[in-house]
């Protein structure tokens, strides 16, 4: 049973282009399934967070983060009685504007487009599913609905201030609200991101060794989680010792969220989306003191593991293999490849920056890789 605040997909503003439903999925149904089956999604594979690509196949990439986003927002959707389908759409996509090197690539790219409108992840995932994504025969990127786009675009939140341009070309034609908040489930989807980065950000850091267990064991939240599981299995083996403990720590997060969430929704006595939209504050948050523990691990993670020596040393490498990549095509576009030639054509330097940005921010970062290195080492073929 939908709760009246939730999205109905019988009542969605559908599509920029009118289609013919599906008779057996409903409008949400579709767009999850065309944001899995696109090019962008399958491209999350060879993506990552922290480390790159090649550092390990343990660490977790962006499709494999996007699918743990996904499962949690199911299940916190299901719970608050919303449309579980358009929080996994939008779950599922929220990572596709991503660049190359997580973001480090993104702050680099951002740096060279600094005079072209700069660049924004979220913005370039609403240009991917609206544009680059050149599939059907109808319509240029995947034409999902209204609510889909709208949950991509504010799932953090109103947008105001200085628009990013990708966003502001299509909220002129077809207008997103964005001055208003998203819907409940876009909001799951946006904590359940939080979630998912929480959790796998300790087991990747302590996979690859940037801080260890009795560290962590003084942070909130996972003390208490380490201790209940010695308590419970006193002579268990490491392995499954720290899995008991971060699942619990996984667990403690998303119980913080649905109480947290259901007691704002209760005071807030909304009775429709639109009510949801206009609120004035987010309705699916983590309690005051579980904000506060996280705030205490985030500034943890800094310190040891996105400002470690091993890691700096990648970010640095990562940015300069950006930068070069756009200095290179921006000078000369004819060292494009063809179909990307014919977008950059002409004199209009701030087209052919965009489309450099969307070449660059839609490589994975094996192909970053390679790409530089045909382009800079006389040694590489290609």
């Amino acid at each position: 049973m939908l709760a009246s605040y939730a999205c109905n997909p019988a009542q969605t503003r559908g599509r920029l282009t009118e289609e013919a439903e599906s008779a057996h999925r409903t409008a949400f149904q579709r767009d999850r399934d065309r944001i899995i089956h696109s090019s962008a999604f399958r491209r999350l594979k060879h993506k990552t967070q922290v480390f790159v690509e090649h550092e390990g196949d343990y660490f977790r990439t962006r499709l494999t983060h996007s699918i743990e986003v996904g499962q949690v927002a199911r299940t916190i959707a299901s719970v608050l009685h919303l449309n579980s389908e358009l929080t996994e759409a939008v779950a599922l996509a929220h990572d596709l504007g991503h660049t190359p090197f997580g973001h480090t690539g993104e702050d680099a790219l951002n740096d060279c487009m600094k005079d072209y409108g700069g660049f924004d992840h979220n913005a370039q995932a609403i240009k991917i599913v609206t544009l680059l994504e050149r599939h059907y025969a109808d319509f240029n990127g995947l034409n999902l609905t209204w609510e889909t786009l709208e949950g991509l675009a504010k799932h953090n939140g109103p947008v105001t201030g200085d628009i990013p341009r990708a966003l502001a070309d299509y909220n002129a034609r077809h207008d997103l609200e964005l001055g208003t908040f998203a819907s409940a489930e876009a909001q799951v989807a946006a904590i359940s991101d939080d979630i998912a980065y929480n959790n796998h950000d300790l087991d990747d850091g302590l996979r690859a060794g940037l801080f260890n267990e009795e560290q962590i064991r003084e942070l909130p939240i996972i003390g208490a989680c380490y201790d209940r599981v010695d308590a419970l299995y006193p002579d268990l083996d490491f392995i499954r010792r720290r899995h008991e403990a971060l699942r619990r720590v996984f667990g403690v997060m998303v119980e913080d969220v649905i109480d947290e969430s259901r007691r704002l929704i209760a005071a807030a006595n909304p009775q429709s989306v639109a009510d949801i939209r206009n609120g004035g504050q987010q309705l699916v948050r983590f309690s005051g003191p579980l904000f506060e523990d996280l705030k205490i691990i985030r500034a943890f993670f800094f310190k040891h593991m996105y400002r470690h020596w091993k890691v700096r040393r990648m970010r640095r490498k990562a940015a300069i293999i950006v930068r070069e990549m756009f200095e290179i095509f921006i000078e000369d576009p004819g060292m494009l490849p063809d179909g990307w030639q014919k977008w950059a054509a002409g004199d209009d330097q701030g087209q052919r920056a965009r489309v450099i940005a969307d070449y660059i921010a839609g490589m994975t970062d094996r192909f970053a890789l390679d790409e530089h290195r045909k382009l800079v080492d006389p040694m590489a073929m290609g």
